[in-house]
């Protein structure tokens, strides 16, 4: 490591090129540099001017201007051997080369490169920023005539900024560098955690081929689409898989659960805040999909800036008074009739036929029973990628007893079984002994069950009754009321309160 020769050694940046992926990209760079050349020959004129980085020990050429620059190409300089360099790297100040200076000391830097006459014209300048040095700027002249020291100056402030502009770019590289692995990531933990189309495809259930036979079709457009089920029939896995066959596939899929965010916070969730350091989920889906799940939950007033969003891709942030565009595909899934949220005056009806353009139902899983051993094996496999404990797999018996059960919580329901299943069993078999299915093989006979005319808020109302009632009313933790249904304790609360039931205490 080279010393100073008075006082601390700056940073001195080994292999700039590469920089530890802090430097951009060779052409970047190279375009960045080139422009500064060609400005600075406005300024000052010179035959050649240069741009040595450091690279280890050496000093190496990376971009040469003006009538002598294509012979420096690939041109490097020992610096041990070049003790002006150095000295100008170390003190930070620019300096004239003189005759004797070439004579007496170092040599010019171009001796057996360029045949330039004793006495011309050699201006060095540091390239500096911060704590680090990352070359010298050099000017030559073939006339024999020292630069002046105004112009000394003018060139030494000048190299400063230009080493300020290549440690702003390599920082912007960064970032960008940064931007793509997080992308990359992203990706992977979508298809670990969240799965992909895999299971939807691959569906034997008429109801469900169905629906990916419209599926297919709306994913190819930028309309927004509206999913609409039952909780835990997948709406966010088919979200995911309409993002996936769009041409936006590899741009960022976000995500605002509306249902779990205080009201008062949605609008700074969705449309962000100014001075906030986090963007809000709009800016954050830009060129992607956003995912408005429980979309029944925004506010009026939120509403209807969410509709304009749709109609003219603007928005204000709350405390900005400037207007931000983004190129957004909207995806809202709801669990509730949002026709009876208009009639009743909770859901803007413009911001509704908006959404319903493309409304995609989602069976339950009580209606897609054929599907029952694929997804056992589809969930079982996710389970096995996310905990390390591969091959299960449900036994004839165990899909048996899976068959029997009415599904309230549909294929979350499923995977929360299959969950516990496979904590609990110590063999790959998960048979009837460790598939703790609700209510065993049949039915229960409560008259809101059995009952002919039961509408299925009947049948919830009744099965979250006799759930609350095997809890002794708990509702939180292991074995409590929300998971045995496989919902959220928050998406359990909401349903009890949409079906009339007072939250025990």
């Amino acid at each position: 490591m080279l010393t100073r020769m008075d006082g601390p050694a700056p940073v001195f940046v080994q292999d700039v090129a590469a920089l530890d992926g802090s430097v951009p990209a060779l052409g970047t760079l190279d375009d960045l540099l080139r422009r500064a050349l060609d400005w600075l020959a406005r300024v000052t004129p010179y035959e050649l001017a240069t741009i040595f980085l450091v690279d280890g020990p050496h000093l190496r050429v990376r971009t040469a201007r003006g009538p002598l620059a294509g012979r420096v190409k690939g041109h490097a300089l020992p610096l041990e051997r070049y003790p002006s360099l150095r000295e100008a790297m170390q003190t930070r100040r620019a300096r004239v080369l003189r005759e004797d200076d070439h004579r007496h000391g170092d040599g010019d830097p171009f001796d057996g490169v360029l045949d330039l006459p004793p006495g011309h014209s050699c201006l060095v300048a540091p390239l500096w920023a911060g704590e680090q040095t990352y070359g010298v700027l050099t000017l030559d002249r073939t006339v024999c005539e020292a630069y002046a020291p105004s112009t000394v100056t003018l060139v030494e402030v000048y190299a400063q900024l230009l080493a300020i502009a290549i440690q702003s770019a390599g920082q912007s590289a960064a970032l960008e560098r940064l931007h793509r692995q997080d992308h990359v990531h992203a990706k992977l933990l979508e298809k670990e955690l969240a799965g992909g189309a895999e299971g939807l495809e691959t569906s034997r259930s008429p109801a469900m081929q169905r629906l990916l036979a419209l599926a297919r079709p709306v994913a190819s457009s930028d309309s927004p689409v509206l999913l609409r089920g039952e909780t835990g029939t997948g709406k966010e896995r088919l979200a995911r898989a309409l993002h996936g066959w769009s041409q936006r596939a590899e741009q960022p899929f976000v995500t605002l659960h509306c249902m779990a965010v205080p009201a008062a916070a949605l609008e700074a969730e969705l449309l962000g805040q100014a001075g906030a350091d986090r963007p809000g989920r709009l800016l954050l889906a830009n060129g992607g999909t956003l995912l408005l799940d429980s979309v029944e939950e925004l506010p009026l007033a939120l509403q209807g800036k969410l509709l304009r969003v749709l109609e003219t891709g603007a928005f204000e942030a709350l405390g900005s008074e400037c207007s931000t565009r983004v190129d957004v595909r909207l995806v809202a899934t709801t669990t509730v009739d949002l026709e009876q949220q208009v009639a009743a005056g909770r859901f803007r009806p413009d911001l509704y036929f908006r959404l319903a353009a493309f409304p995609l139902e989602l069976p339950p899983l009580r209606e897609r029973r054929e599907d029952l051993a694929h997804l056992c094996q589809a969930l079982l496999a996710e389970l096995g990628r996310r905990t390390g404990k591969r091959g299960r797999f449900v036994t004839p018996e165990g899909l048996e007893r899976l068959s029997a059960y009415t599904w309230p919580g549909n294929v979350r329901e499923l995977a929360n079984l299959l969950e516990r299943g496979t904590i609990l069993g110590p063999d790959p078999a998960l048979g009837p002994e460790v598939l703790d299915v609700p209510g065993r093989r049949r039915r229960p006979s409560s008259p809101a069950l059995g009952a002919d005319s039961a509408t299925l808020a009947d049948v919830q109302r009744a099965h979250i009754e006799r759930t609350l009632a095997l809890t002794r009313g708990r509702i939180y933790g292991r074995g409590g009321a929300a998971e045995r249904l496989g919902l959220k304790p928050s998406t359990l609360q909401s349903k009890m309160a949409k079906l009339g039931l007072l939250r025990p205490r």
